[in-house]
C-alpha cells in the first residue's frame, strides 16, 4: 500500500515575523500550492531523488543558478532530518514501533524560498506519512514544534513556529507564542478562525527573489536576543496588530484590516532591508489600491483585493513586472487528514 500525504503552501496573514519572538500571528493556509510525500513498504530504507534532485547540469552556470534556487541538498535533507527527529520522539517518549522499512519519495509545486514555506510542507508531509506508516498519533499541538526542530535542531536553520502551526492545523489561525506560554507548555496557544470572515485576499511571488529564512532574519535575531529596544518593541506591535486584525476580522471591517496590514509591512521595513524588488510588488499593489505585505520572508506578498475589477488591474501590472499572482484557496482540514 502506498501511502500520500501533503504539506500545504502558506502565507502569513498578519503579525509576521513575531512568530520567532515571542510575538502573534494569523495565517492562512493556501491550497493551490503543495508538497506531495509518497511511502511504502520495502525491503531497505530509502530516500527517492525528486526530479529536481538531479546531479547532472548543461554547464557550471546552471549548476550555480540551481545552487541558488534550490539549495546543496534541496528535499533531501529536510526528508531525511524528518525521518530522524521522528524516531528520536518515538525513542525518547518509549513508544514501540514496527520493525519494517520504507521507500518515500516527494514533489513539490511550491515556489522555492520566496516565504510560501516549501521546505516546513515537505517536512509536515512526510511527518503525517511516517504517523500513518507507524500507526502513531502525535498530539496536534506538539506536532508543529517536533516539524520546527527538524530545521532547528537537525539541519541549524533558524525559523519560527508559524508555518508549522497553520500546515498542521489548516484553514485560518490564530497564534499566541507568548514567552510565559512557550517556557510553560512548549507550545503556543492555537485559536482556529472562521475562514467565511476572511476578506477577499491575493498571493504575488517572483521566485528569483529566492532567499533562505536564515539569511533575511539573521541581523534581527541577534538584536532581539540583545535586547535592542527597536526590535523589542516592533514585536510587540506586531502582535498588536495581530490582535486588531482578528477584531476587525470578527466585525468585517475590511478598511481596518486594510491599513493594518499596510502597517504591519512598513513597521518591517523600519527593522529589515528591503530590495528594490520586493518594494516594487508593495507598491505595484499600493498604488492599485491594494494592501500589501510579505507573505514570508520576502519574494511574496499577501493583500486584500476588494473585488474583481481590483484584481484584474493587479494582474496585469504584476505581470509587466514579471510578477505572479493567485487567488489563494484556503484548505480546511478533515478530521480524517491527520
Amino acid at each position: 500500500m502506498v501511502i500520500r500525504r501533503r504539506g500545504y503552501a502558506r502565507a502569513g496573514l498578519i503579525g509576521n515575523p513575531s512568530d520567532g519572538y515571542y510575538g502573534k500571528t494569523i495565517s492562512v493556509l493556501v491550497k493551490n500550492y503543495s508538497a506531495d510525500i509518497w511511502l511504502s513498504e520495502s525491503k531497505n530504507l530509502e530516500i527517492r531523488f525528486a526530479k529536481k534532485d538531479h546531479t547532472v547540469f548543461e554547464n557550471i552556470e546552471a549548476l550555480a543558478e540551481d545552487v541558488k534556487y534550490y539549495g546543496y541538498y534541496k528535499g533531501i535533507r529536510l526528508i531525511k532530518a524528518s525521518i530522524k527527529r521522528f524516531y528520536d520522539y518515538v525513542k525518547q517518549n518509549g513508544i514501540r514501533i514496527t520493525d519494517k522499512n520504507f521507500t518515500i519519495e516527494y514533489s513539490s509545486d511550491i515556489p522555492i524560498m520566496v516565504g510560501l514555506a516549501g521546505s516546513s510542507a515537505i517536512i509536515t508531509g512526510t511527518f503525517r506519512c511516517l504517523m500513518k506508516f507507524y500507526n502513531i498519533r502525535i498530539p496536534k499541538e506538539i506536532l508543529p514544534t517536533l516539524i520546527l526542530e527538524v530545521e532547528t535542531r537537525e539541519l541549524k536553520i533558524p525559523a519560527g513556529l508559524q508555518d508549522r502551526v497553520i500546515q498542521v492545523y489548516g484553514g485560518c489561525c490564530y497564534m499566541d507564542f507568548s514567552y510565559e506560554r512557550m517556557r510553560e507548555y512548549g507550545y503556543g496557544r492555537y485559536v482556529k478562525l472562521d475562514i467565511s470572515k476572511l476578506p477577499s485576499l491575493y498571493v504575488a511571488y517572483r521566485e528569483e527573489l529566492s532567499e533562505g529564512t536564515e539569511v533575511f532574519h539573521s541581523d534581527i535575531r541577534e538584536r532581539f536576543i540583545q535586547g535592542d529596544r527597536d526590535v523589542v518593541q516592533a514585536m510587540d506591535e506586531f502582535g498588536r496588530l495581530t490582535d486588531r486584525f482578528r477584531a476587525a476580522m470578527d466585525r468585517g471591517d475590511v478598511d481596518e484590516m486594510n491599513g493594518l496590514l499596510n502597517r504591519n509591512f512598513d513597521l518591517r521595513a523600519s527593522l529589515y532591508r528591503i530590495s528594490d524588488e520586493n518594494w516594487e510588488m508593495i507598491n505595484i499593489s499600493r498604488n492599485i489600491g491594494a494592501s500589501s505585505k510579505f507573505a514570508g520572508s520576502g519574494g511574496a506578498v499577501v493583500g486584500i483585493c476588494r473585488d474583481r475589477g481590483m484584481f484584474s488591474e493587479l494582474k496585469r501590472e504584476f505581470k509587466k513586472a514579471g510578477v505572479r499572482i493567485i487567488r489563494p484557496e484556503i484548505r480546511e482540514f478533515s478530521s480524517v487528514y491527520m
